[in-house]
C-alpha cells in the first residue's frame, strides 16, 4: 500500500541506526532493514527494536518511503537484508529476489488471507508484521448526538445519515483524495459488499479485467451516489483532491469541519494527537450493503521478507520481530494491529481486532494491492480520481461518469 500516510506525522529527523554500532567502524556487518515508515511510525519501530534487548549485531533502518520497491534487485553490500513490505501483493512478483522464511516461523505466513500471498509451492516467503483494518470510519459522537443520529447499520442508512447531517448544516465527510489508496479503499469496500465472489475472482486472476465485470461498474455507481451528494465533502472536491490522509483526520478532529472520515486503524495516533476533545472520538466499521448481507472487511498490512542472499543475523532479527510481545512498544503508541491478536489495544482498536478474527466475517485482502499495475497510481488510483472529479461537477450524469471510468480502466488493462 504505497501512500503518503507513511509520512503522516511529518518528516522529523530520526536515527537511522539501532543496535550497538555500524559496519562502517569495521565491526560486524549491520542487518539493514528497509521500511516505508517515517515520523511517528518510524520512531515507534525504533522502540520495537530497542525492546529486543542487546543484539550480537548492529541494525540499520533504511527509510525508503514510497520508494520501498527499490529495495529489491540490488546485490551491493548496502542492499537491505530485510524489507518491511507494505504491499504484500508484490511478494509473488519478487520470488526470485527472496529467501524462504525459516521453518520455525513459516507458519505465521500461512494464516488465512496471508497464505495465498506469502506461500508459493509450499514455501513461505514472508511473515506478517502488522495488519491494517481498512474498513474503519472514525467520527465525532458529539455531532451525531447533536443531530440525533446513530452510526449506520446499512449502506442506505449511511446515505440517509449524510443527508441528515447536511440539512443540519454539518459537512459529513473529509476525503483524502490526494492519497489515491483512500479512494481505492472506498471502492473495495463497496465491491466486496455487493459482489464478494467478483472481488475474490479479480484478486486471484492471473489477468484481472475489472472493466469486464458489470458488478465493478455497479460498485462505481453506488460510490458515485455518495460522492456526488451536494455538501458531502469538507472543502468540496477541489480541496479533497489535494488533501492527504493526515489532513482529512485533522479536518474532522482538529478543525472540526466534518463529522467523519474513512481511515484505517493506523490513523489512531493522529486522531488522538489532534482531537480538540479527546473524549469525542468514535468509530464504526463499513456497514453491509443490504440487510442480511455480511459487512465488508478489507485488510492490508506490512510483511517481512528476506532478500537473497540472506544471513543468520537477518534470520535471527526476523525471528525476534515475529515474537508475540516484540511489537508491544508500538501497540502502546497506538495505531498498530497484530494478525490474530485481540488484546492490549485501545477500545476502538480492540473492536477492529475482534472483527478481524471472528469466524464468518467477510474478510478479503486489499484488492488494488493484488491487481498489479492496474491498481497502482497510474491505474485505478487515477481512474477513481477522475471519477471523483466528474461526479463532483454535478453537471455530469452519474452513469456517464461510470461509463467513462470503465472505459479508462479498460485502457489501463490493455496496457
Amino acid at each position: 500500500m504505497l501512500s503518503s500516510r507513511r509520512a503522516f506525522l511529518g518528516t522529523a529527523a530520526t536515527l537511522l541506526l539501532a543496535g550497538c554500532s555500524s559496519d562502517v567502524l569495521g565491526l560486524r556487518r549491520a542487518v539493514r532493514v528497509a521500511v516505508s515508515w517515517s515520523g511517528e511510525e518510524l520512531r515507534a519501530f525504533h522502540k520495537v527494536l530497542g525492546g529486543l534487548g542487546t543484539l550480537d549485531y548492529p541494525v540499520e533502518v533504511v527509510p525508503l518511503g514510497d520508494a520501498i520497491s527499490t529495495a529489491f534487485g540490488t546485490r551491493s553490500t548496502r542492499r537491505p537484508d530485510i524489507v518491511m513490505l507494505p504491499q504484500p501483493g508484490l511478494v509473488p512478483r519478487h520470488l526470485a529476489d527472496l529467501e524462504p522464511i525459516p521453518d520455525d516461523i513459516a507458519p505465521l505466513g500461512q494464516a488465512r488471507l496471508w497464505k495465498e500471498l506469502l506461500v508459493h509451492e509450499g514455501t513461505t516467503y514472508g511473515v506478517p508484521f502488522k495488519t491494517a483494518h481498512k474498513s474503519a470510519v472514525w467520527y465525532r459522537p458529539s455531532v451525531f448526538r447533536q443531530v440525533g443520529v446513530q452510526p449506520p447499520r446499512l449502506w442506505s442508512e449511511w446515505l440517509t445519515l449524510n443527508q441528515t447531517l447536511t440539512r443540519a448544516g454539518v459537512t459529513p465527510l473529509a476525503l483524502a483524495a490526494g492519497d489515491g489508496w483512500v479512494l481505492t479503499d472506498f471502492l473495495e469496500n463497496v465491491l466486496l459488499g455487493i459482489a464478494p465472489s467478483v472481488y475474490l475472482g479479480l484478486a486471484t486472476a492471473t489477468d484481472p479485467r475489472p472493466s469486464q465485470q458489470p458488478q465493478f461498474g455497479a460498485a462505481l455507481r453506488l460510490l458515485g451516489t455518495m460522492w456526488s451528494t451536494p455538501g458531502l465533502l469538507a472543502g468540496g472536491v477541489k480541496e479533497s483532491l489535494v488533501q492527504q490522509f493526515p489532513d482529512a483526520l485533522v479536518e474532522v478532529f482538529g478543525h472540526r469541519k466534518a463529522a467523519m472520515v474513512l481511515a484505517s486503524d493506523f490513523a489512531e495516533p493522529v486522531v488522538r494527537s489532534f482531537a480538540a476533545d479527546p473524549n469525542d472520538i468514535g468509530l464504526f466499521t463499513f456497514p453491509p450493503m443490504t440487510a442480511g448481507a455480511a459487512a465488508p472487511v478489507v485488510v492490508g498490512g506490512d510483511v517481512m521478507v528476506l532478500q537473497k542472499p540472506t544471513s543468520d543475523d537477518a534470520r535471527d532479527l526476523v525471528r525476534r520481530l515475529s515474537a508475540p510481545t516484540a511489537v508491544d512498544p508500538w501497540i502502546a503508541e497506538g495505531g498498530f494491529l497484530v494478525d490474530g491478536r485481540t488484546s492490549g489495544y485501545s477500545p476502538e482498536l480492540t473492536r477492529l481486532a475482534e472483527q478481524l478474527t471472528r469466524p464468518g466475517e467477510q474478510l478479503q485482502f486489499d484488492l488494488s494491492d493484488r491487481l498489479g499495475r492496474i491498481g497502482d497510481t497510474n491505474g485505478l488510483w487515477r481512474v477513481l480520481t477522475d471519477f471523483l472529479i466528474a461526479v463532483g461537477r454535478f453537471d455530469t450524469a452519474l452513469q456517464d461518469a461510470v461509463d467513462d471510468a470503465m472505459t479508462e480502466l479498460r485502457k489501463v488493462e490493455e496496457g
